[in-house]
């Protein structure tokens, strides 16, 4: 069974996942594209790439770059990644990943812009967000890390560090399909070998469920 047959038709039954909330299951999406999306691939291998290193996301200058390059724009969506802080697979962890899941859709963090998709993998973050009125990708990144680090500290209290400076973000183009965009970013687990069913995978949304 294909990944859009399932979650999207829901046919394939999912183990639920404890960072599930009943609102994002009510929000609808506002946008509607046309052709299928191009994503790089996020997929992790042991301690390998995800697919943005290529960009020199994960060097000093890189992260100038993309600074320099970076707009916000009011109801564009925006692919966002960011790592953990060097590189450590802290989500291998069931308690780390089920923390920092239920923090990532904190309805305090998504008050003017929308979470549409996201998936935590051992050792990064990738989500699907629409931008809302008087936000800036930068600042909904912020807060989004700094509310999650600090659920994860206050589980651990041990004072690890959690994220990574910066991050990588692609605003979707017009003529791409969002479903399509979010179904490529939920099989990421899949890609990596972590499961052989999104389903048995817990640590992901989507607003289309």
């Amino acid at each position: 069974m294909s990944i859009s047959q399932g979650w999207l038709l829901g046919v394939e039954p999912r183990k639920k996942a404890p960072c599930r909330s009943d609102v994002s299951r009510d929000r609808k999406p506002s946008a509607t594209m046309k052709n299928s999306a191009d994503i790089p691939d996020s997929r992790q291998t042991g301690g390998g790439a995800t697919g943005m290193e290529a960009t020199g996301f994960t060097h000093p200058a890189g992260h100038r770059a993309l600074r320099r390059g970076r707009h916000s724009l009011a109801g564009q969506i925006y692919l966002i990644t960011f790592v953990t802080s060097n590189r450590e697979r802290l989500f291998d962890d069931a308690g780390n990943a089920a923390i920092v899941a239920r923090a990532s859709e904190d309805g305090r963090l998504w008050y003017r812009s929308r979470l549409l998709a996201w998936v935590l993998m051992p050792d990064h973050w990738h989500g699907l967000v629409e931008l809302g009125d008087l936000d800036d990708i930068s600042i909904v990144v912020q807060r989004l890390k700094t509310n999650t680090a600090k659920a994860l500290r206050r589980y651990r209290s041990d004072g690890v560090p959690v994220w990574a400076k910066g991050f990588h973000d692609r605003a979707l183009r017009a003529d791409e399909n969002l479903r399509a965009a979010a179904r490529y970013l939920i099989a990421n687990p899949l890609r990596a070998g972590l499961v052989t069913r999104i389903g048995d995978y817990p640590y992901w949304n989507a607003i289309w469920l």
